[in-house]
């Protein structure tokens, strides 16, 4: 199980302690938000700051985004250090456009993913599967921290475990805890994103081995 908690719910002002802080607690990746202001009633972070961000992180950056129009700033944040690049289906205009993205995330060395917001069939995406190295079911709407989880929606993984190959990393985020991590496994899940449930946990290193379990 991958563990990727979100900066989201970490201290803005101090971004770098936050991030060690995860990793000696068993953290596999750092989950990096970007948000718009358009494609989700929020803003985030950007380009530079993902690029300070890989400084000082020592595992791969997970980044998210959560914005319209995502091949005009793929190259850039490959560029400020993504391992992985996950953008969302509603923001592509056609298939054939994600699959261009894919491919192009790809020829640069990095993960190449793509996310589903809630209201988005699991049928939808199926013809991508093949290419992608994660799909990320979303278990809240995508804009803010701390929803609660939304079950029906982590019921999609066992679609995509159906169809898609044993290589594929299935993530989730939303909502995520030692409850709702456990179903999200039962599914089929191999990666989950928790942000709440670890920044604002007293017990750091716990958290995230109740996730793993």
């Amino acid at each position: 199980m991958i563990i990727s908690p979100s900066i989201l719910s970490a201290d803005f002002a101090n971004l770098e302690r936050d991030i060690k802080l995860v990793e000696t607690n068993g953290a596999d990746w750092i989950h990096v938000d970007v948000m718009d202001g358009h494609f989700v009633p929020n803003i985030t972070i950007g380009i530079p700051v993902t690029a300070a961000l890989k400084r000082v992180a020592s595992v791969p950056l997970d980044v998210h985004l959560m914005i319209e129009n995502p091949e005009k700033y793929a190259q850039d944040f490959i560029k400020a250090g993504a391992d992985i690049l996950t953008f969302h289906y509603e923001a592509m205009r056609n298939d054939e456009e994600i699959f261009k993205l894919i491919r192009l995330i790809k020829a640069h060395g990095v993960k190449a993913g793509l996310s589903i917001k809630p209201k988005t069939p699991a049928e939808k995406i199926l013809p991508f599967l093949d290419e992608l190295d994660l799909l990320l079911v979303m278990t809240v709407e995508p804009g803010f921290g701390g929803q609660k989880f939304m079950e029906d929606c982590a019921e999609k993984i066992k679609v995509i475990r159906k169809n898609a190959p044993s290589s594929l990393i299935v993530q989730v985020d939303g909502g995520i805890n030692a409850e709702t991590g456990r179903i999200c496994r039962d599914y089929g899940a191999t990666s989950l994103v928790a942000g709440n449930y670890v920044y604002k946990s007293a017990d750091i290193k716990s958290a995230i081995e109740s996730l793993k379990a």
